[in-house]
Parts: structure tokens; C-alpha cells; sequence
């Protein structure tokens, strides 16, 4: 697997695009804005796009994502039903927070723990991490230790729990039961901001830290 992280939008989104290199499939995941960026950064590597993933429903996760399945023929996969009611609130979210308009729409097809997505010869194992959102989802691949954490978790930080639907107990809840059993290799693309590492933030970050939970 090889993977390129895009910053989209005004909110400096990470948006991944990743591929199998046995066969040029790919996926994209979180494309929150700037739609001809991605589509160029598809053409350029020779990548057949199948499927567009969604951690969670914030407009700044899914901007353009019904524009590029629409473009590419492909579905839209995710998030978890939960968050449906975030999708129907996107026009909402675009006129308050100054984006592009994004329409209502309901996914292809909505993912749920346990859930598994083929991208050529990769799989991606789908964990139902609710908290930030309430049908929020990581996207982990086994085979290369990392995971795709939306804004569940960041280097130093965690998600935002003040919008609707948040719940900090349960954000938490998937950090530590859901998130940490892969592992402490495991490195993670956030949502915003660096990379890190599931060691690292285990040993660091001001709020979940092993050290501080305990306290």
C-alpha cells in the first residue's frame, strides 16, 4: 500500500489517497474540498478510483466527496448511519461555516464495526469509533500498521466534543478500547495536522496518555 496525504479546504483537511500497488486501485478518504486537486492527484499517479470513504459526516470531511463519486462513477462508502443526520445538514454547515454549497445526500452504502473494504489486493478494517461524531469510523490496514483516524484523535490532541452529537466519555471510550488494541506500532493519519504513532500519543498526549488516565 502507498498512500498521499492532500490538505483540501480552508480548514487544511488531511485527505488521504491511497492505492495498491500491485494494482493502481485506490480510494480516497475524506475529501472535505478542492476537488480538481484530488482529480488531478488521481490522473497523475494512473490510479482507477473505487470508492470515495467518509470517517465521519463534517463538511470539512466531505465537501466535494459526492462530486468525485459523481465524476468517477464510484460509490460512497461511510460513515456509520449515526451520522446520517450530520449529511442532511450540509447545506446547513455550508452556508454557516462559508463553504462551497454541498448538498443532503445518504451514501452507497453505510459502515459499521467489523466492516471490511477491498482496494485492489489491500483491505481496510473498518472500527466504529463514536465521540467526536456519533458514527464516527477509523479505516485500519493491518498490513502496513496504520490507521486512517479522521478527527478522532490527533499528534497531542483529540477530537472536538462540543458540536452536536459529541460525547467525550465515548470519544474516549474508542480511543483506548477501540483504538489502542491495534497496537502500539500502529502509526495513524489524523484528520489535521502530523502523523503520529499510537506509542507516542500513549506516552504524550495531555489527554489521553496512559499516565493521565490514571491519574
Amino acid at each position: 500500500m502507498k498512500y498521499q496525504v492532500l490538505q483540501v479546504s480552508s480548514y487544511r483537511t488531511n485527505c488521504s489517497l491511497l492505492w495498491c500497488t500491485q494494482t493502481n486501485k485506490a480510494a480516497i478518504i475524506d475529501p472535505g474540498g478542492d476537488a480538481e486537486l484530488l482529480l488531478n492527484a488521481i490522473e497523475e499517479r494512473g490510479l482507477t478510483l473505487e470508492r470515495v470513504l467518509l470517517t465521519h459526516g463534517h463538511i470539512d470531511h466531505v465537501g466535494v466527496a459526492r462530486v468525485l463519486a459523481q465524476r468517477l462513477g464510484v460509490p460512497v462508502e461511510g460513515p456509520h448511519r449515526d451520522d446520517q443526520f450530520l449529511l442532511d445538514m450540509l447545506p446547513q454547515e455550508a452556508r454557516t461555516y462559508g463553504f462551497p454549497m454541498v448538498e443532503a445526500f445518504m451514501p452507497e452504502r453505510y459502515l459499521d464495526q467489523g466492516d471490511s473494504i477491498q482496494v485492489g489486493s489491500l483491505t481496510l478494517e473498518v472500527l466504529h469509533t463514536p465521540g467526536h461524531t456519533p458514527g464516527h469510523l477509523v479505516f485500519h490496514n493491518p498490513d502496513a500498521d496504520i490507521a486512517f483516524v479522521g478527527d478522532l484523535i490527533f499528534a497531542g490532541s483529540v477530537g472536538r466534543t462540543d458540536f452536536e452529537g459529541g460525547n467525550q466519555a465515548d470519544l474516549i471510550r474508542s480511543i483506548t478500547q477501540v483504538l489502542w488494541p491495534l497496537g502500539e506500532q500502529t502509526e495513524f493519519v489524523p484528520g489535521h495536522g502530523p502523523n503520529s504513532t499510537i506509542a507516542r500519543e500513549r506516552r504524550l498526549n495531555p489527554y489521553v496518555a496512559d499516565n493521565q488516565l490514571q491519574a
